[in-house]
């Protein structure tokens, strides 16, 4: 994502596509960021993380700004990931569907943020095509 970002440069960084809905490339890395703190940090190590899920889809800024808030995140979840276990709960909520007859172990939740970070991953990838057409 970050590999993205650098190509956009700051000019381009923030700005969304004209495609409703759409959110700009910052937005997205920084959302990611929340992601990983969210799951890694509240539901795998027992943190209480505080978190305003609104705010990460308007967050606009640098190239640096941004590169310092994932290289801090990833030191986090590599702190958030030192007592991991595989198969054990998660040490803080892990929201479920009630109907999920599937057990909420620490794996399934570092599955979810792998997830998660493709699925964004594919978004940032996207809205840099749109930008550069």
């Amino acid at each position: 994502m970050l590999g993205r970002a650098e190509d956009l440069g700051d000019e381009l960084l923030s700005t969304r596509p004209d495609v409703e809905g759409a959110n700009s490339v910052y937005a997205l890395v920084v959302h990611c960021c929340g992601v990983m703190e969210r799951w890694g940090g509240e539901a795998i190590a027992g943190r209480s993380i505080s978190r305003d899920r609104a705010s990460e889809f308007t967050a606009t800024g640098t190239l640096a700004q941004l590169e310092e808030l994932v290289a801090a995140q990833r030191r986090r979840w590599v702190d958030d990931l030192a007592g991991f276990e595989p198969g054990a709960a998660p040490r803080g909520p892990a929201p479920r569907d009630d109907g999920d007859p599937e057990v909420i172990t620490q794996e399934f939740v570092a599955l979810h943020v792998v997830e998660e970070l493709f699925q964004h991953l594919g978004h940032v990838d996207l809205t840099a095509d749109l930008l550069r057409s």
